[in-house]
């Protein structure tokens, strides 16, 4: 019987961590080659600590604003933490004087926006978001 409930609830955890990483789509501008990145090269992107595509580039990262379902979601996913343990380490490096969290947008027609007009930017969408042209998604694995 324990293991049939702990069958269930692997089942269960497997299929949330599924529905959330659908509840998002990172996004580039079309002019960048990128076409796939790892969750981890996504996450060090947008905690700074890359700050250079692989053509040499600066990228340009820019988050949702804190209360956004993408929001939410993309940090669970690509940081393995909420929202919130995200701007607690940006608070800290706020306060240690080493650097600034990636700007804010208040939706997902403000990212695309963002995007289209920065060939160096990486954002992120509520899954289903009409991107249009100028910005394409990418695949996170």
């Amino acid at each position: 019987m324990k293991q049939m409930i702990m069958v269930a609830v692997l089942v269960l955890l497997a299929s949330a961590a599924r529905a959330r990483a659908q509840d998002y789509v990172v996004v580039v501008n079309e002019a960048n080659p990128v076409s796939t990145l790892t969750k981890d090269e996504v996450s060090k992107i947008f905690l700074k600590k890359t700050v250079k595509w692989p053509s040499g580039s600066s990228v340009a990262p820019v988050d949702q604003t804190t209360g956004t379902g993408a929001r939410e979601a993309f940090s669970k996913a690509v940081h393995d933490r909420g929202a919130a343990a995200i701007e607690s380490f940006w608070q800290q490096q706020i306060f240690a004087g080493k650097d600034v969290p990636p700007p804010e947008k208040a939706s997902d027609a403000d990212v695309i926006a963002f995007v289209r007009s920065n060939p160096a930017a990486i954002g992120y969408v509520a899954s289903g978001a009409a991107l249009g042209a100028g910005v394409k998604a990418v695949a996170v694995n």
